[in-house]
Parts: C-alpha cells; structure tokens; sequence
C-alpha cells in the first residue's frame, strides 16, 4: 500500500485546464502542461490497494492499478511504466480519453471521491515517453506467419502490436491516408494532440508493423484476395455506420454527419487545409446527440467561431449522484458530466426530439423545429404544446453508430455471419465462421469504448496467435461475451 494514511490526509484533484478563453482560441489540448506531476505523488498514495480491487474489474483491460498507483506514489517511473504496459499498449490515448469505469469501480469511491487513476495513468506515461523508458520492443524471432489487420484505430493497432511482438509479419491497413482511424480523425486535437499517435506508430515501425493508408479492404483489395495473401486476418475496421434522423427536411444543405464534420477540423490541424470545407464560423450550430461524439463537435463549433451552439439530446438530463438502487457500486453509472467542450459554452437542452428542418429558397438549412418528449407506458411520446423552433445553419448528427460498414463488399466477400445486433459474429478466440479471420472493436462489439477497443484488440491478437502456432502467451484480457462492469 503507498500510504495507508494517504485516502486521509489528501483529498482528489485532478488536473487543471487552461482558462477558456485562452483554450478556444487554439487547437492544444485543454489541460495545464505540466500540472499533473506537482500532485500525482499524493493522489496515488490515496489508493487503498484493496484486498479485492474492483477497479480492476472495472476496467476491461485488467489494468493493475494498485501496483502502479504505489509505484507512482514513490515516484519509481520505470517500474510504473512497465506495469502499467503489462495490460495495455496505449496508456496515453485511455489516459486521455477513456471515461474511467476504473474510477466508477473504486472501492474509496464508496464513501468518498475515487482515487483520479486516469490522471496517475497519464502521468506514468507522459513521464515514460519524457525518460525514454518507452522503446520498440522486437521479437526475437520471425514466425514466418503472415497477417493483416484491417483498420488502424485502437482495437487494430493493439492487434497488430501484439501480433508483431509475437514474431508475425503484420501489415495494417487503413482506408484513410494516415493512421490512427477515428482516434485521428474523430478526436479532435483538443482532447488529444496528434503526436501521441505519430509516435507510438515510429514506435511500432521500429517493430517491424507494416502500415498501408489509403487502401480499403473490399473495395480497392477484394477480400478473398487478401484472404488468400495472409495466413490470418484481424478485421478491427470499426462500427461506421452511422445513425441517421429521416425527418422531412434532412436533404437541405447544411446537415451532416459528425464524423462528415469532425474529419475536416482534424485535417486543418495536419495542414491539408486552410479552413475546413465545413465550418461553423459566424453559424448557429445545433448538435443533436447529447454523448461524447457530440460533445466534440460543440467543441469544435466553439474553435470554429461559431455564433452560438446548441445540444440537444431525446432522453432525460441524468442526474449528477449515482442512483443507488438503478445503478449500484461498482457499476458504470450514466451521470450528468460536463465536459471541456461544455464548459467553453453553449445551450445543452434534453428530453427533445427533432420534428423537421426548415430552409430558405436556396435551400440551405435555416431552422430546427423541435417538441419535447416524454416517457408513457415505456415508450418516448412528443408533449402537445411544446413544439418550437430554434435557428440552426449547420447542423451536425452525432446519435451513435449501428454497425460495420456494409456497402464496400467486406463483409459479403469474406462471406462474414452477422449476430442479432448486426456485429460480425465470432466465437471464444474472436474468430470468425471464416477460419483464420478474427473480428476485434466496434466491428464485432458494437459502439463501445476505447479501453474495450485495445482490449479486444489484445484478446483476437491471441487468438490469431493460437490459430498461426498452436498456441499462445498472448494475454487475453476479455471474451467477446463480456460485458463487465464498465458497460
């Protein structure tokens, strides 16, 4: 235990952001630099390390939290590193975008604020790559096994890591023309910058992983072909379809998909433009979806000049304390956050839901009509009434995701069984009816989280491993029917 006094004598902090009116006139990411390694030392001595730990439970990828919270707390970075890469090869990016269900799981959080895990784990990795205690690790041997892995978000990077790390040939492949999936073209750079990719890529070039961008599986490469070049494949090309809103009005101009919109501000940020082709500067925005996905393009709006911005989300505003009967401790509560975006301004409104777009003689997007909704007999129901209009010229859809895609042939040509929810089906090994094809990430889970992204990814790298050799030594954090407590 760091400090058995440590959940006394200190009370949680977390790291500091910039002022917002310094934040939303750049790209940067919105937190203090330097600010975490003043206080990390104290709040990993507020770790208990519990007899039973339930953040382990709560984090998909098995994270051994209380050893590096002690290793932290004593300001060992090495060794703190090196256990917190034992479960996970991508600190920094959960370090900075995962919403912590470790930090739902904790046992302090009982009674108390919960130890900030998210920041210590940031902290032991920004301060690792500073040290230089981060370096390629190359196998020692070549299998002689050849694989590729389709799509280069977390779930493909981490298969392909591992994969490589074992002594097989990797080769990634990425329909966009750089690497990183919807981690470098769905985050916006304020949440995180874009180098913390670029050098975990250097890193594993350095390995021997193989990248090709701007190729599609299906449509630029049949996938027979490539069934036929590889002796395995991971398919980790994501969830992408995205969820539509068929109201009369959804044809005029001015109404987009958020992962249309986000793309753009990010190529801005890599000096493929000027200005994004779709902008909301001097436009008042409206945002319909209340998640994360929304949350970033409100921020995105705020940097653009947008003249004002407004969320709008169908279902209730949840409440700010953990129901105790609906959603107990451990688990994952749905609470009312406020996120970076959020606190830069703008309107959040809830329980609405959209009835039509309204346009001028061009035919560009003008109005959003709206009506609240509530809950009768268990179903979302308009309230006579209520109906209004607000003034919306860019209007951008971020209500989730439904599936892979399924217009580029992938699926058909690889000849993919779906299960009910209409996910790539796969067995214990996250292998598909296909043998040698492994599905891993939104693509066979659905929409979920980036820590159950890298997580998958680490579990089909073992079955893929065990398919190519017999057997394996790769960890395998989940299986494709868990759901856990951080779901």
């Amino acid at each position: 235990m760091a400090d058995p006094k440590g959940f006394l004598n200190h009370g949680r902090e977390v790291a500091r952001s910039r002022p917002v009116e310094e934040r939303v006139k750049d790209w940067n990411e919105v937190y203090v630099p330097g600010s975490l390694l003043p206080i990390i030392s104290k709040q990993a001595s507020r770790c208990m390390d519990c007899g039973i730990p339930f953040c382990h439970n709560g984090c998909p990828l098995g994270n051994l939290i209380p050893e590096w919270n002690d290793y932290a707390y004593r300001e060992d970075w090495a060794a703190a590193s090196e256990r917190l890469h034992a479960t996970n090869n991508f600190p920094e990016f959960t370090g900075r975008l995962c919403p912590a269900p470790c930090e739902s799981a904790c046992v302090l959080g009982i009674n108390q604020p919960p130890v900030t895990i998210k920041n210590v784990e940031v902290s032991i990795i920004d301060k690792a790559w500073e040290t230089g205690d981060v370096a390629p690790r190359i196998p020692e041997r070549l299998s002689g096994k050849t694989v590729a892995v389709i799509g280069s978000g977390p779930a493909g990077l981490a298969a392909a890591q591992q994969l490589t790390r074992a002594g097989h040939t990797v080769a990634v492949y990425e329909r966009a023309d750089r690497i990183g999936g919807l981690l470098r073209y769905g985050i916006p750079e304020f949440k995180m910058e874009k180098r913390h990719i670029n050098r975990r890529i250097e890193q594993m070039r350095a390995e021997g992983t193989r990248f090709r961008t701007g190729v599609e599986i299906g449509r630029d490469i049949k996938a027979t072909d490539l069934k036929k070049r590889y002796d395995a494949v991971v398919i980790a090309a994501g969830a992408t379809t995205a969820r539509d809103l068929p109201v009369p009005g959804r044809e005029l101009k001015g109404i987009h998909q958020a992962m249309e919109y986000l793309p753009l501000a990010n190529k801005v940020q890599e000096g493929d433009y000027v200005t994004a082709p779709i902008s909301a500067e001097g436009k008042h925005v409206v945002v319909i979806g209340g998640g994360d996905t929304g949350a970033d393009c409100v921020g995105t709006a705020h940097r653009q000049g947008a003249a004002s911005v407004t969320q709008l989300e169908i279902m209730p505003r949840p409440g700010e304390e953990r129901n105790p009967v609906s959603q107990p401790w451990p688990t994952f509560p749905m609470l009312y956050k406020v996120t970076s975006a959020h606190e830069e301004g703008g309107e959040r409104v809830y329980a609405v839901s959209t009835t039509h777009f309204e346009g001028d003689e061009d035919g560009n997007v003008q109005w959003l009509h709206m009506s609240e909704v509530e809950f009768v007999d268990g179903k979302l129901n308009a309230k006579p009434g209520t109906e209004r209009k607000i003034p919306a010229q860019l209007v951008t859809l971020a209500m989730g995701f439904t599936g892979t895609d399924r217009e580029n042939g992938l699926v058909e040509q690889f000849g993919l069984e779906l299960d009910e929810r209409g996910n790539i089906a796969r067995d214990a090994d996250f292998q598909t009816n296909v043998p040698g094809v492994f599905v891993a990430g939104d693509a066979g889970r659905g929409q979920s989280l980036i820590v159950w992204a890298i997580a998958e990814g680490r579990s089909a790298a073992r079955g893929a491993d065990r398919y190519l050799t017999g057997a394996s030594d790769l960890p395998a954090p989940i299986r494709p029917t868990d759901r856990a407590l951080a779901v």
